[in-house]
């Protein structure tokens, strides 16, 4: 449940502590990617799935290049077409 705060356009929300898994060259691109923004990794990925929700792309032209060079530097491979067909 989300609260209205005092301050013009902002909400007020309770956040949890999680322990997601995630592949490993895929949390070093994010965490990448939130460094270069100065934002917390829970913040981008808060982000992310609030435009994900709406069927907005979450990302501009210059995100996207940056994401293309993160996955470089972390060789990240994997695709959208590999989503829940991973295995450890």
């Amino acid at each position: 449940m989300t609260r209205k705060s005092s301050a013009p356009g902002t909400q007020k929300v309770q956040r949890v502590q999680t322990g997601v898994r995630l592949e490993k060259r895929l949390l070093k691109v994010l965490k990448g990617l939130a460094e270069y923004h100065d934002l917390t990794l829970g913040d981008l990925l808060e982000g992310i799935v609030l435009y994900a929700f709406e069927g907005k792309v979450p990302f501009s032209e210059e995100n996207l290049d940056r994401i293309k060079d993160l996955k470089k530097i972390y060789e990240l491979d994997l695709t959208s077409e590999d989503s829940h067909k991973l295995t450890e």
